[in-house]
């Protein structure tokens, strides 16, 4: 069995929308949710689900290595990044090379880079006077939503489109291929190991 740590810094609906995918899943299930956030939603959802979940603040996220023992204390083979605000530290991505993806609520290169997550993104891609937004699933590496695509669907973005309006657009894409773009990577790892 695969197990998989969400990390989340917002309300947490990508992270229940992941692990409820995953409950009765034959090759991986959601173990441990992490956030940054001690009053993020993410901690309720977590509850409410029955996973464990553990608060980690900023500094000791960076340093990389209290969060490194935990993954291997839990025995975490696989890391997704839900709407998770940190870069992730050089020693973890060492760790996991190849396997902590993040999800972006935009179609990479165009509105990534550090600051754009939520509706700020939203707002750049409007303003850009963009006609196409959608996410990107995309390898984690030292610079934020910069790896190597994995995946990306597209939304039309209209003309009255508000960031409000695209966001929900955008979240039923999270929603609709998250899990599965999760589940078929696991499933070629699982193949190859």
């Amino acid at each position: 069995m695969i197990n998989i740590a969400i990390l989340a810094s917002g309300s947490g609906s990508n992270a229940e929308n992941i692990a409820s995918y995953f409950r009765n899943n034959k090759v991986a299930h959601v173990k441990l949710i992490l956030t940054n956030n001690p009053n993020a939603g993410v901690v309720d959802r977590a509850r409410k689900l029955n996973i464990h979940c553990e608060v980690i603040e900023k500094n000791r996220f960076k340093d990389g290595k209290s969060v490194s023992e935990l993954l291997k204390k839990e025995n975490i083979d696989f890391l997704v990044l839900a709407g998770f605000l940190l870069l992730v530290p050089p020693s973890i991505i060492a760790n996991f090379k190849g396997r902590i993806i993040n999800i972006h609520p935009a179609l990479l290169p165009n509105h990534g880079g550090k600051g754009f997550y939520g509706n700020n993104v939203h707002k750049s891609v409007i303003d850009s006077g963009a006609f196409m937004s959608g996410i990107t699933i995309h390898h984690v590496n030292e610079k934020f939503d910069d790896g190597e695509i994995i995946f990306q669907a597209a939304c039309h973005v209209s003309k009255i489109e508000t960031p409000e309006s695209l966001a929900r657009k955008i979240h039923a894409l999270e929603y609709a291929y998250f899990p599965v773009v999760i589940e078929k990577l696991l499933n070629q790892q699982h193949t190859h190991s």
